[in-house]
């Protein structure tokens, strides 16, 4: 149970109600994860600024999509891995790359597995991934602003990551069909 609300233009903080309502002009409609961040105008104002910069980064909308993922996976989220996952069927991703990612399993594709791998490793060593994941991941055709870009993926998805689980946020309807529980892997 949350003892957060997940608001409205009507019922958001005065500082949020802009926001929100660029929100549901761009998506049609207020995901209940920004409905959810509108409880502090800067959170929500952070989320989206730092969407919009990753979406313009060097990154395909497929490695974009890759960064998010993986980000979700690895910090066990499952409301952003069911609306990524619904993203990148819009997106026409290939299907195959999004079921490996949340089976937890390795990407067919050699340079996608590369950033797949890099990501996990970001996330779960907390950043400190190491020179010799960096070298990995420059040699499979990344750069060094790849490296950093993957930095910034991260951090968005922390952002959104963390608010659902304090907050419980509940999938919208557009995600039902793409329900994700993190599989258990073997050691």
């Amino acid at each position: 149970m949350s003892i957060f609300t997940t608001h409205t233009v009507e019922t958001a903080p005065e500082a949020s109600k802009p926001q929100l309502a660029g929100v549901q002009a761009a998506w049609g409609m207020i995901p209940n994860l920004q409905a959810n961040m509108a409880e502090s105008p800067e959170l929500l104002a952070g989320y989206s600024a730092l969407w919009d910069l990753f979406s313009k980064t060097s990154l395909s909308t497929t490695e974009q999509q890759v960064v998010y993922l993986t980000v979700n996976f690895e910090n066990e989220c499952h409301y952003c891995m069911a609306g990524h996952t619904m993203l990148a069927r819009m997106q026409k991703i290939d299907p195959e790359i999004v079921a490996a990612i949340r089976r937890g399993t390795a990407i067919a594709d050699a340079r996608l597995e590369a950033l797949h791998s890099f990501v996990g490793r970001v996330v779960r060593e907390r950043g400190f991934a190491g020179d010799d994941a960096v070298a990995a991941f420059l040699a499979a055709g990344f750069t060094r602003q790849n490296v950093l870009e993957v930095v910034l993926g991260v951090g968005v998805k922390t952002l959104s990551n963390y608010t659902n689980h304090i907050v419980h946020t509940e999938l919208d309807g557009f995600m039902k069909g793409a329900e994700w529980t993190k599989p258990a892997i073997a050691a």
